[in-house]
């Protein structure tokens, strides 16, 4: 059995290294290439593929795939907003993908970005570089007693929920699946709209769907607090970035943590020789606010998630090639 791997970062070759010596019946390679309709033709001899990457998967090289006999797909990360799932039924494709990779990687950067925002971190950052350690009027405020605001309340948003109430937060959540266990604790609204208009803060944890573009847009903005605290650490497209810039403007929303951004392809996982030579119109116009924190796409980003997101991914397309039922198959019946 072969399977090749695209889009490897060396982060990951050490855990492809452990599952290899694990299978030894198995014959894997891989190339830190994304897939495209040029570099698709490397899997070509193998049974099956795992990928990972942001750039839309091309009805041609998914074409291609199934040319060379490959039906078994299966993918690093719970995102699948880069498939358009009639391709993948067009051509017979079954999908796998690693939905719970490590919730708690996510929630807790996550909880950072509320602290770093509440307690100005950001701010002191700046008067420490500029050898000024006075506190006033540099005050913070705290997560205990704040109405804390969560939009999906899965495997990511429940964990959140559970950290929140320890901190002492008031939680109010919205989900169209709610979890039985935080059911129990009445922290459900009966709309998104609730959630906006009751919280002082504010974290998203929804996949992208495709009625999800833009869910958080002007309108949903205006219906927040004033000075409320916005986190998105779940997909870009789900803000309507420029709604946001003018809603940091006018101080409607008073910080913003970001994980994702609308045209996060065009910045996240490049080198840029000064920060002056990033052309995204939005990401300069979020750029050096004293009440926006943005990171690369890292809230998944540790050894737990990395290891599980290797292991799971090559289990499943192994398990799928044997005729057996994966553990995190992908309906693709419905786009």
């Amino acid at each position: 059995m072969k399977i090749f791997l695209y889009g490897v970062r060396p982060d990951e070759a050490v855990y492809l290294k452990e599952w290899e010596n694990a299978n030894p019946d198995v014959e894997i390679d891989y190339t830190d290439k994304i897939v495209t309709e040029e570099t698709v033709d490397l899997a070509k001899g193998y049974n099956g593929v795992v990928m990972l990457q942001t750039q839309p998967y091309t009805r041609l090289a998914l074409q291609k795939l199934h040319d060379f006999g490959i039906n078994k797909i299966s993918v690093r990360n719970v995102g699948l907003d880069g498939f358009d799932f009639k391709d993948l039924r067009d051509f017979g494709f079954s999908l796998t993908s690693v939905p719970v990779y490590s919730p708690n990687a996510i929630a807790e950067h996550t909880t950072g970005l509320m602290i770093r925002l509440l307690r100005r971190v950001p701010e002191f950052d700046e008067k420490f570089n500029n050898a000024d350690f006075r506190w006033f009027p540099t005050i913070g405020e705290e997560i205990n007693g704040k109405t804390v605001g969560i939009v999906g309340t899965g495997h990511i948003g429940s964990v959140v929920a559970r950290l929140m109430l320890a901190f002492g937060a008031k939680v109010v959540a919205y989900d169209i699946k709610p979890d039985p266990y935080l059911e129990n604790l009445g922290i459900y609204v009966d709309s998104l709209d609730e959630v906006l208009e009751q919280s002082d803060i504010i974290t998203l944890h929804t996949p992208l769907a495709k009625r999800d573009v833009h869910m958080i847009d002007k309108a949903a903005f205006a219906k927040m607090k004033d000075g409320v605290i916005f986190i998105n650490a779940a997909r870009g497209g789900l803000v309507d970035t420029d709604a946001l810039i003018e809603a940091l403007d006018s101080g409607k929303v008073g910080g913003a943590g970001l994980d994702v951004l609308e045209s996060e392809n065009d910045v996240f996982q490049k080198k840029f020789d000064k920060i002056e030579d990033v052309k995204d119109p939005q990401f300069q116009a979020l750029l050096n606010r004293k009440n926006v924190i943005m990171t690369p796409h890292t809230a998944f980003y540790t050894t737990t998630a990395v290891h599980n997101m290797v292991f799971d991914s090559l289990n499943d397309n192994l398990k799928m090639l044997n005729n057996q039922t994966p553990k995190f198959p992908v309906d693709i019946s419905e786009d």
